[in-house]
């Protein structure tokens, strides 16, 4: 059974952290509307208290460069020390999603800028710890460009244009890489975009081989950057990191609508999906997204854990399991609340702790624990 190595506990959590401008106009800032941007030292405590010791989250382009060239890291750097002073390890997100408002994402020069930010970024993270930065380079490949690209929902707010911006990512990307590499060798990257299983509705088998084909695009962004597709943007294996696959109850669907659910024959069972990855990629995967709504965030890690395990068991180097969000949100789209997260929005003495899932998540940390016959460093500092 694969014993993972990368993070220091193998759940994680994940801060929601888009940044990126609705179709309105409106720019969103996650880490902002959650608190987390205020209370990243009390949130980072917590996640130890949960043994938590690894998490995603983001550095926000937007408010670091205002103009080109010139950093502001106050929005940065208060995280930055509360990791440190707390020993948390962050998988830093360089772009989700979100850009200074100056920069035209269709032109060179946004890979140029995002080139020399995340060079930026990582002398940055140089001088203030020791740690092995890891980062994820671009979230999302693969929805930025369907949703931004093809469906107008947020920034460049484009039609028609998805697998254009998918190339423009890429190359971002890959750019990316090279800059935080020539500052720091020692860098990680996690590669993250949804996993997916699209079917023929039971009613238009004739859909199968377009619905395969959809199914296929979801590896577009990583074979590019390993240059197994469009070479010319520059991808080349050894650029190939981890895979990071984000997996939700949604993410298996009928051509045409229509959510595949577990029960149905045509859905495929998580396990079978990370195998799929691996025999493709022959990367080490974390499961960078994974979560629920309300009463179902307990039962859904049960799923996806146990789906874990038996991968593992199979011998998928899984490296860890992100929950993701972390901490309830308010809506995208609507600003609701949305009761996803191990913990609430602040109240007086904290956030409130999502008691089942706290439970669900403590029943599987020892369970892997005792299966991979190892402590994870974080572990000893969980709060009883």
């Amino acid at each position: 059974m694969h014993t993972p190595t990368l993070f220091q506990s193998f759940f994680l959590g994940g801060f929601e952290c888009s940044t990126h401008r609705r179709d309105d106009g409106r720019r969103l800032d996650l880490i902002e509307a959650t608190g987390h941007g205020r209370a990243a030292a009390q949130d980072y405590r917590a996640m130890l208290r949960h043994g938590i010791g690894s998490v995603r989250d983001g550095v926000r382009w937007h408010l670091i460069e205002t103009s080109p060239g010139r950093y502001d890291w106050s929005s940065l750097l208060p995280m930055v020390h509360a990791a440190r002073e707390a020993g948390v390890q962050v998988v830093w997100d360089l772009c989700h999603y979100g850009h200074p408002d100056d920069i035209d994402i269709w032109r060179p020069q946004f890979v140029d800028r995002f080139a020399r930010f995340a060079a930026a970024v990582t002398r940055l993270l140089r001088e203030e710890t020791d740690d092995v930065p890891v980062f994820c380079p671009v979230n999302e490949i693969a929805y930025w460009s369907w949703a931004g690209g093809d469906r107008g929902m947020m920034n460049p707010c484009a039609t028609g244009r998805g697998f254009e911006l998918k190339h423009q990512l890429v190359r971002a990307a890959i750019a990316g890489i090279g800059a935080v590499r020539a500052v720091d060798p020692r860098a990680r990257f996690v590669h993250v975009d949804p996993v997916i299983n699209v079917a023929a509705h039971p009613d238009r088998p004739d859909d199968a081989t377009e619905a395969a084909a959809y199914t296929r695009a979801q590896y577009q962004g990583w074979d590019m950057t390993a240059g197994e597709l469009w070479p010319g943007l520059g991808g080349r294996p050894e650029l190939l990191d981890v895979i990071g696959v984000n997996y939700y109850s949604d993410n298996q669907w009928f051509l045409g609508g229509g959510t595949i659910g577990r029960e149905d024959p045509r859905y495929r069972p998580f396990r079978d999906i990370l195998a799929d990855v691996w025999q493709r990629f022959r990367r080490p995967i974390l499961v960078a997204e994974t979560g629920a709504e309300g009463d179902a965030r307990s039962p859904w890690l049960d799923y996806v854990a146990g789906e874990v395990l038996a991968a593992m068991e199979a011998g998928i180097p899984v490296e860890g399991i992100c929950l993701y969000p972390i901490l309830d949100y308010p809506g995208w789209t609507n600003d609701r609340h949305c009761p996803v997260g191990l913990l609430g929005f602040p109240e007086t003495g904290g956030r409130p702790v999502h008691r089942p899932l706290a439970d669900t998540l403590d029943r599987w940390q020892r369970l892997f624990d005792r299966r991979l016959d190892r402590e994870f460093g974080q572990r000893a500092a969980r709060v009883a």
